[in-house]
């Protein structure tokens, strides 16, 4: 059966963006005779993965797909420019061809300067020999090394002002070999066609459809946050790079989170025995504790390190760019806008002295976009403009975020600790006490009269055994503190005017019993 030798245009039309591939849907209208026909779609990407390749008919018209497979055409790009090329590219060629004549014409100079200086040489000892010999030939020995001597500097500077136009050369190619490959794409010497056997029953247009999997494409999310007073807008954008050697024009995105490619199996059970054993003596006599640090966190998976992956929480989600979009095959990263909305937001100055010296804006807000937020960067836009670039966790529907819109620059703060160590005579019990003393400032440009909030943060350790206690000494702390939580997280509200000076004081008690080891 013969294949149809002019092929029918196969353009994509939709495309789902994996994590680190694409699913690829095409589309085309076939115009059917009764019979069985072998048509050449295309061309399409070589890069299309053969045994993913899936076509169907519609079901409105009495056609049946039997057979559909990929066929590779190599076409070799000769070294000469093509009639297809653009300006630029023959530019290149013209500058190339200009430098490897010139390189030619160095090699002539060269060769011709080393047989001047031979010539030289040759009349020099031709001088020296008549000389010794009692000739004197002075006005032919002066003429032929003058005209030596001109030749040498006329050649020299021949070959100089070469050397010259040779490194203005180097410089004019790398510069427009740049300004090719930012803005064009060297064509493909491999080509895929698609080559379909359709039988048809009935005469008439029959609408295909074909997909495959791609690969070199891959999306992450990335966001905007812009913070205008009260309220907050969180834009939801997804950075696309596609090199799969076709442009995506006007398809239709969805962003998946699925892997495809990763296989999975249950987990394997091991067998695991509990035993049990008595104490020894110096066991019972003793409770070995020791101080450690422990992060509070939600529920969430574990942070990657180096470039991560997409972060869905453990379940596949999919996202939907509301209006067609289109992608070039240029490897680089294009912004695609998902979704936007605007929220109230809780807007403080909070401060971690044990952490950090500064002071940060934050902003608290609940998750309105109607989707998962995904883990990605974050542009943080105030009402003075960009002010850095943050993190978004992963985040659920209509959970709280928090983000850090940067430091103060105009507060400061200061923190020292004391810690003092006693024993109890009659119960043997060890109390050691810590003092933390913090020194807030503010300094205020003039025409500056707004209070400001600074939401102040320090930990209070908290004991897990009956042997050890802790205890807020409210009497001694200057002010106490407003809240502690559970997690032993103490909290003042401060309220510093323009210029003005705060300080607070912290006083807590460690009690252990003399059995208490390793405090």
């Amino acid at each position: 059966m013969p294949t149809a030798p002019k092929p029918i245009a196969l353009p994509v039309t939709a495309v789902t963006c994996l994590e680190d591939r694409s699913h690829v849907e095409r589309s085309a209208v076939l115009d059917l005779t009764p019979g069985v026909h072998r048509l050449r779609l295309g061309p399409v990407s070589a890069l299309a993965v053969d045994r993913t390749l899936h076509a169907e008919v519609t079901a409105d018209h009495h056609a049946t797909v039997l057979d559909v497979r990929m066929v590779r055409d190599w076409t070799p790009r000769g070294p000469l420019p093509a009639e297809d090329d653009s300006a630029l590219r023959r530019r290149v060629h013209a500058l190339e061809e200009e430098q490897r004549g010139l390189g030619r014409r160095r090699d002539r100079l060269h060769a011709r300067l080393d047989a001047l200086g031979h010539l030289a040489a040759d009349l020099l000892r031709e001088i020296g020999e008549g000389a010794g010999a009692g000739e004197s030939d002075t006005a032919r020995w002066s003429r032929e090394l003058d005209r030596v001597d001109t030749e040498r500097d006329t050649y020299g500077e021949h070959l100089r002002g070469v050397e010259a136009r040779l490194t203005a050369l180097a410089a004019e190619i790398g510069e427009a070999r740049r300004a090719v490959a930012l803005a064009e794409r060297p064509p493909a010497e491999l080509v895929g066609h698609i080559e379909l056997t359709v039988q048809s029953a009935a005469a008439g247009p029959a609408r295909l459809r074909l997909t495959h999997l791609t690969p070199c494409a891959l999306w992450r999310p990335a966001y905007r946050a812009v913070l205008d007073g009260g309220s907050l807008t969180l834009e939801t954008d997804a950075m696309v790079w596609q090199r799969t050697g076709e442009d995506w024009s006007g398809v239709r995105l969805t962003l998946s989170t699925a892997r495809s490619a990763l296989a999975t199996e249950p987990p394997r059970l091991d067998e695991d025995r509990l035993t049990l054993k008595d104490r020894s003596a110096a066991e019972r006599r003793t409770v070995d504790v020791e101080l450690r640090e422990e992060e509070i966190g939600d529920l969430g998976p574990a942070p990657v390190l180096g470039l991560p992956g997409v972060d869905d929480g453990g379940e596949a989600r999919v996202l939907h760019a509301p209006a067609p979009v289109s992608v070039p095959a240029d490897g680089r990263a294009h912004r695609v806008p998902v979704s936007s909305f605007t929220t109230a937001a809780h807007s403080e100055y909070a401060c971690s002295p044990e952490l950090s010296p500064l002071v940060t804006q934050v902003a608290r807000f609940d998750n309105r976009s109607g989707h998962a937020l995904l883990a990605g960067p974050v542009d943080l836009v105030r009402d003075s403009g960009a002010v850095g670039r943050g993190t978004l966790d992963f985040t659920a529907p209509g959970a709280p975020v928090e983000l850090a819109f940067g430091s103060r620059d105009d507060h400061r703060v200061v923190r020292h600790t004391e810690e003092s160590r006693d024993t109890a005579g009659i119960t043997q019990r060890t109390v050691v006490t810590r003092t933390v003393r913090l020194h807030l400032s503010r300094f205020s440009a003039p025409g500056e009269d707004d209070e400001r909030v600074v939401v102040v943060r320090e930990r209070i350790p908290v004991p897990e055994v009956s042997a050890v206690e802790v205890r807020l000494r409210k009497d001694a702390c200057a002010p106490p503190p407003e809240a502690v939580d559970a997690d032993g997280i103490a909290r003042w509200d401060v309220t510093l005017p323009p210029g003005g000076r705060r300080s607070l004081t912290l006083v807590y008690e460690l009690s252990a019993s003399s059995k208490v080891v390793g405090l």
